[in-house]
């Protein structure tokens, strides 16, 4: 990859990391061994559950626990990559996520694994936001920022579904163990290509001393309104514990919100969020990843226990999904990024992405796989690719280097959040739609067979319903983007010194109204 290009006016000061495409590789596989972790791990659960004897009660804690660590943290790990540098923070973060693997696949105990997911949460936490922030950082030119961020948007993306096949070959073909010590080798490559490669920018460190309250009003309020989710889908949204959870959440995040307008140095400087085109953005991908949590599950779930799929199958039946991922986010949205507006990418993007879901709510207990599912995955995985890689990039844009571990750090929170709120709240509709469908129904079973009919029917009919859901979600998320993102072509947009370290520029891109 030649140098020139990135000269453009765009860089203007210094030149360009001349490693900076060798490091996009390091990068891009951290990235995908931490998407890969958040699936890989559902298609194993069965066969864990029952080696480390968890109950049923108990087993949630395995996805759970990563989760809340992961979510919770998310700001403080962007904070510290700011203070620390990106380079030391991503080396660590991949130095503990791998032990904290070793420690998941060598589990005895169902608390000996929930700790390990616990702190894969931690140090996934310091890792993701250093990953982002370093090619936010790195790459200053316009079109080979999107072509870097096109190929970081379609593993964010299509990462997941990848973890889903590779789950199930690990799991049916050696044991469900190697669904986490597989991220070992993973995480041995990308740091020592990140040692010796990643060259830290100049001038891009937050001195500022950490800000504690912040710190821990961020954690607490992340963590309660994760939880709080987690407990809705299993005891109701009316439960106490639920409530109080939802409160104590808004009240953290309120006192986080004050405190961090009047501290000196705060955990997140409200100028990265209250930009109109990151808080579009932001608030744009939570919604889109709401509907896309829940509808891996439901579709992993239909596939499985309804159509009678196998680990294996299932995974590759989500391939067509990655496909359409990897060419709407490295053909059309890299493509297109440096010549129209963001909005123009990311409201048709996520609307293709709705069409998709729409033909999924036509799933029926006989539909067919080539003629229903195919369609809606190549959909659903081009409008998503489309619309995420310019968000990723949008995100980055144009923030101070001292800021930049953090507004990637809000990234991954909108995704983690968006996720964790998506599966319990998709669940929830879903199995109060299945309640009612199985009652309204069952007195016209007779035998059996016919019982066990209308459970699928049932089942069914709760998926299609909470697929709906995910449509309204998608639909609403362009139209944030629509409403918020206001920003000209990427490539009209002069990349300021202030991706290069001069403190004193302004925190916001330039945009074209």
């Amino acid at each position: 990859m030649s140098d020139t290009a990135s000269k453009a006016p765009g860089s203007t000061v210094g030149a360009p990391d001349s490693n900076r495409w060798k490091a996009l590789v390091f990068i891009a596989l951290a990235q995908l061994m931490v998407v890969l972790d958040a699936t890989i791990v559902n298609i194993a659960l069965p066969s864990a559950q029952q080696d480390l004897g968890i109950s049923d009660g108990n087993r949630q804690w395995v996805v759970t626990a990563y989760a809340l660590a992961f979510g919770g943290l998310l700001l403080f790990g962007g904070r510290i990559a700011d203070l620390w540098g990106r380079k030391r923070a991503f080396v660590i973060g991949l130095t503990g996520f791998a032990a904290a693997s070793a420690l998941g696949g060598a589990a005895t105990t169902g608390a000996m694994m929930f700790g390990a997911r616990a702190l894969q949460g931690i140090f996934g936490a310091m890792l993701a936001p250093a990953a982002l922030s370093l090619l936010a950082v790195m790459f200053t030119d316009a079109k080979e920022r999107a072509k870097a961020f096109g190929i970081y948007g379609a593993i964010a993306g299509g990462g997941g579904a990848v973890g889903f096949i590779l789950g199930g070959v690990l799991t049916e073909y050696l044991d469900w163990r190697w669904t986490f010590f597989v991220n070992i080798p993973f995480a041995i490559v990308a740091a020592l290509g990140a040692y010796f490669v990643i060259r830290e920018p100049e001038g891009g460190r937050n001195r500022n001393p950490l800000d504690i309250p912040g710190v821990l009003l961020s954690t607490l309020g992340l963590v309660s309104l994760v939880y709080g989710f987690t407990r809705a889908e299993s005891d109701g949204w009316g439960d106490s514990m639920t409530v109080g959870l939802f409160v104590a959440s808004a009240v953290l995040l309120l006192a986080f919100v004050v405190t961090e307008a009047r501290v000196k140095a705060p955990l997140l400087p409200l100028r990265v969020v209250t930009d109109r085109n990151r808080g579009g953005i932001y608030l744009s991908l939570g919604i889109a990843i709401i509907a896309m949590f829940g509808t891996f599950l439901f579709l992993t779930y239909y596939l499985q226990v309804v159509k009678g799929f196998s680990p294996i199958k299932t995974g590759f039946a989500f391939l067509p999904m990655i496909a359409g991922m990897m060419v709407g986010s490295t053909q059309i949205g890299t493509r297109l990024m440096t010549r129209v507006p963001a909005r123009a990418l990311m409201g048709p993007g996520f609307l293709v992405a709705a069409v998709g879901m729409l033909l999924m709510t036509q799933l029926e207990i006989g539909s067919s796989y080539a003629s229903t599912i195919l369609p809606a995955m190549l959909l659903l995985g081009l409008g998503m690719g489309t619309a995420f890689m310019p968000a990723m990039s949008l995100a980055t844009l144009g923030v101070e280097p001292r800021d930049a571990g953090v507004a990637s750090a809000m990234v991954n929170t909108s995704q983690q959040v968006g996720g964790a709120i998506g599966t319990a709240l998709l669940n929830t509709i879903a199995a109060s739609a299945t309640t009612s469908y199985i009652k309204d129904h069952i007195a016209g079973a007779s035998s059996k067979s016919q019982q066990q009919l209308v459970a699928l029917q049932g089942q069914v009919h709760g998926y299609t319903n909470a697929i709906w859901f995910a449509v309204g979600m998608l639909v609403l998320a362009a139209v944030v983007v629509v409403t918020l993102v206001n920003t000209g072509t990427p490539g009209s947009t002069t990349v300021t010194g202030s991706e290069e370290g001069v403190e004193d520029e302004p925190a916001v891109p330039v945009v074209a109204h």
